[in-house]
């Protein structure tokens, strides 16, 4: 910056206006009319003054000042211009024109004061000084940027996290040693060095490891993984050497890095300059590990959603002797973590918790704050004092779905086709067993692309699936596509979605479960190894011939359309109740499980 300040004051100076700016055809009309007194003339420029008018001489220029001015011109080589000097009795001399001794400066100081910037940049990326490390270092460039809480700070406990009680019961040890090292110590035991806390995005890992520090009432540093790396080589290591030295100072204590994969990826996989900068970070961190005793007093909390990329010196026993896996909570575990949140929320009295959690699988810790938080939005933009059962119920489904598209508006002859796709696709799961019950059917847009849809729940969280239950699933998926096909005898581009979704679903039952006749019990393909990140769009990497990558493509495409004839047979069977439901749906735009149930019993009678 203070050399761009020093070239943009050397370029004004060097643009100063010693008179009034004449174009040399002008100064030579001036100099024929006599009105020319003086002119010095350099090797570029001439400068000089003109006289004040006088009567009989041309009018000015518009712009020239109206008197006696001085002015300058460039200097075009004239051989005439001494001889008309001496013809109208002007004074004149040549001159070298020189830089000035202040213009010498300015273009010196930058190309001085470069070298020293750059030293000075160096000195802090390796945190120079005196005693060396950052410390020493100026202006703190290399210093620690961990942000110390005590106590009373965090302001969580563990009876603020819910959904992890195993996780709760490992950090327990870690809590009881912060407490009372001595009775540890009596034993031979020694604490963890380093704890690593893994899990998909808002599974609690943070706030877990604020409720740690909580419970100890122990000083906490919090840092992200990403605040230690810099483009200058060296500066992640003295952070880290800095963080551990304040640490030390302060224990017991946590310390606590965030997004630790940022530093610790495995070394020798990324190529480029910040790749040098990472491993000399995670360097110092291994050495940091290894340099204080177990009972120390100083805890490293760690947490990530990619394990898979750290490196493994890290992982070893002496470094994060233990792992804390936090995953999506059960039911038992949203309902708790519902609890936790509904605290200080007015509820009416027809909030049932226990529903919502049962219609929640799959949501983290996060989602579920986030639906409360949209429950609570939403009953206050209605005016209402107390939140209800139905303001949770549509939170949940303008997270899944997105929100209401109130100003899309359909023409009839699409909203037809659209009732009549969703409603395929509730009657095959009713009819087909072992297929999850349906929870809600609406033919409202929501979202980008949604012009309807139909949530099905299971009854219970569920973590294997039978064959007979995906098969279940994949006439479910291809019920809406086949209502079009058995009601207008034409399909739409409104299966786009149910498509994608149950070709993955086949091919994975082939190549992945060994459901499948082309490849057997071979798995010939894998998914990306990111098992905390992996999400509804992951697509499978092949791993086998083409000759059977050719013979998984017509087995898929084989098993796809023998589950597509099931939907159709089906739906031809229970067209009255197709219909039925469908007209139904058109009416209300919204059915209930109970209300869809009610229809169909109506028909059976």
């Amino acid at each position: 910056m203070l050399v761009g300040v020093m070239l943009l004051l050397w370029s004004l100076m060097g643009e100063r206006q010693l008179g009034h700016d004449l174009h040399y055809s002008r100064f030579r009309e001036l100099l024929k009319s006599g009105q020319v007194e003086t002119a010095f003339v350099s090797t570029e420029r001439i400068y000089g003054k003109i006289r004040e008018p006088k009567d009989g001489d041309p009018p000015r220029e518009e712009g020239e000042p109206s008197g006696a001015f001085d002015y300058q011109t460039r200097w075009i080589r004239d051989e005439q211009l001494v001889a008309d000097f001496d013809q109208h009795g002007v004074d004149y001399k040549g001159f070298t024109e020189e830089p000035s001794s202040g213009l010498y400066m300015l273009w010196m100081l930058p190309l001085l004061l470069l070298p020293l910037l750059f030293l000075g940049m160096l000195f802090r990326a390796r945190g120079g000084g005196p005693g060396g490390g950052a410390m020493g270092s100026p202006f703190g460039f290399g210093r620690s940027r961990a942000r110390m809480h005590a106590d009373k700070e965090t302001g969580v406990r563990f009876g603020d996290v819910a959904g992890c009680e195993e996780a709760k019961t490992d950090l327990a040890e870690v809590v009881g040693f912060l407490k009372n090292p001595k009775r540890y110590a009596k034993l031979g035991a020694k604490i963890p060095k380093g704890v690593l806390l893994l899990g998909p995005p808002g599974t609690g890992k943070t706030l877990l490891a604020r409720a740690v520090a909580g419970e100890a009432g122990v000083p906490f540093f919090s840092i992200s993984g990403s605040e230690f790396v810099e483009m200058f080589v060296g500066v992640g290591a003295a952070r880290v050497r800095d963080l551990f030295e304040q640490a030390k100072k302060q224990a017991p204590c946590i310390i606590f890095v965030d997004e630790i994969d940022a530093i610790g990826r495995a070394r020798g996989v990324q190529m480029g300059a910040v790749n040098d900068e990472r491993e000399q970070t995670l360097n110092q961190l291994l050495v940091e590990l290894d340099g204080f005793e177990p009972n120390s007093g100083v805890i490293l909390l760690a947490a990530t959603n990619r394990p898979e990329v750290l490196d493994r010196a890290l992982l070893r026993p002496g470094r994060f002797d233990r792992q804390v896996v936090l995953d999506a909570p059960d039911f038992e575990g949203r309902k708790a973590i519902l609890a936790v949140h509904a605290r200080g929320k007015p509820m009416a009295d027809d909030v049932d918790l226990a529903a919502i959690a049962r219609g929640t699988p799959g949501f983290s810790g996060a989602d579920l704050a986030n639906a409360l938080n949209e429950a609570a939005l939403l009953a206050s933009r209605h005016q209402a004092e107390k939140i209800a059962h139905a303001d949770l119920e549509e939170a949940i489904e303008k997270i899944v779905a997105g929100p209401e598209r109130q100003t899309r508006r359909l023409k009839d002859v699409e909203r037809r086709r659209v009732a009549f796709h969703e409603t395929g696709h509730a009657l095959v799961a009713y009819h087909t067993e072992g297929a999850d019950p349906v929870h809600k059917i609406s033919i409202v847009p929501r979202g980008r692309a949604a012009l309807g849809y139909t949530m099905q729940l299971p009854l219970e969280d569920q973590y294997l699936l039978t064959r007979a239950e995906i098969e279940a699933r994949l006439v479910g998926l291809l019920g809406g596509r086949a209502a079009e096909q058995v009601v207008f005898g034409n399909v739409s581009t409104g299966a786009s979605d149910d498509l994608d979704r149950a070709t993955r679903m086949v091919r994975e039952m082939v190549c992945v479960y060994g459901m499948g006749e082309s490849a057997g019990l071979m798995r010939c393909a894998s998914d990306p190894d990111q098992p905390y990140l992996r999400g509804p769009g992951t697509r499978l990497q092949r791993d086998c011939s083409e000759a059977t990558a050719q013979a998984i493509d017509e087995e898929v495409r084989t098993m796809l359309d023998g589950y597509y004839a099931r939907a159709v047979e089906l739906l031809q069977r229970h067209r009255a109740e197709l219909d039925k439901v469908a007209t139904t749906l058109l009416e209300r735009e919204r059915l209930d499980a109970r209300e869809f149930a009610d229809l169909l019993a109506e028909g059976g009678e």
